[in-house]
């Protein structure tokens, strides 16, 4: 079974073969509390491909969601999840332009 969510609870508990998918901003952790869960990242793209990646966490493990986007929590043990949202302001906060690899690739080679 998987459920849905717009955006992610603080705490989800699930059973061996529940999913839950659910929005999360940039910054995001995830933090296992007991039993064992795989999360499957937000949609990326690597060139002309998109990929996702996947990490299987287990009781006490820590995992930082970098991207936002949607992910999938499915759990492989019964499984109490904590999920903790970026601090106020900081996932938001956009990155100079100018800091950005892509922008400064585009810089020299345009000698903008």
């Amino acid at each position: 079974m998987i459920t849905t969510l717009t955006s992610a609870p603080a705490s989800v508990i699930l059973e061996p073969g529940q999913s839950l998918r659910t929005a999360v901003d940039a910054g995001t952790w995830l933090q296992v509390a007991e039993g064992r869960v795989r999360v499957v990242s937000p949609p990326g793209w690597f060139g002309e491909t998109v990929f996702t990646a996947q990490a299987v966490l287990d009781e006490g493990d820590v995992h930082h969601l970098a991207r936002g986007g949607w992910i999938e929590v499915s759990a492989l043990a019964p499984a109490h999840l904590r999920v903790h949202a970026p601090a106020a302001g900081l996932a938001s906060r956009p990155e100079p332009e100018q800091g950005r690899p892509v922008m400064r690739l585009v810089r020299l080679l345009t000698g903008w």
